[in-house]
């Protein structure tokens, strides 16, 4: 079970992974090596399962985020799931959801004629609803 102190740590490297133990240690009062002890154990127990870096898409010259409902058209998913593996350059995250529809499609273009492109494949396989996402 993750104490007060626990919940600060995994606060404070949510907003960066990057952080000195020292200076980690001086946002949640602790020393150093006593921060560094309860990170080491929060790994070991899998509450942290890796680090990961954010990468500005937009800079990256991917100025298109879009999010995608999909909708199969059969209970055989593997065309759809083939497709997005084949395109995987363009897809962020490709969710399995309950709901209304069956994936939760997140995709970055570098513009919309590639999105429009990717659509026309897509369609092949799936029915879709589009949202071009405005500001995060």
């Amino acid at each position: 079970m993750l104490d007060n102190t626990d919940s600060h740590i995994l606060d404070e490297l949510s907003k960066n992974s990057r952080i000195t133990m020292k200076e980690l240690g001086e946002k949640v009062h602790l020393t150093g090596p006593a921060t560094s002890a309860r990170v080491a154990k929060l790994e070991d127990s899998g509450i942290i399962e890796g680090y990961t870096i954010k990468v500005n898409q937009e800079k990256m010259g991917y100025s298109v985020h879009s999010i995608i409902h999909v909708y199969t058209k059969n209970t055989n998913h593997q065309p759809y799931l083939s497709f997005i593996k084949n395109h995987n350059q363009y897809v962020i995250n490709n969710y399995k959801v309950s709901g209304e529809s069956c994936y939760l499609l997140e995709c970055k273009f570098q513009s919309n004629a590639i999105l429009d492109e990717f659509l026309t494949g897509l369609s092949n396989f799936v029915s879709y609803k589009l949202s071009i996402v405005i500001n995060k």
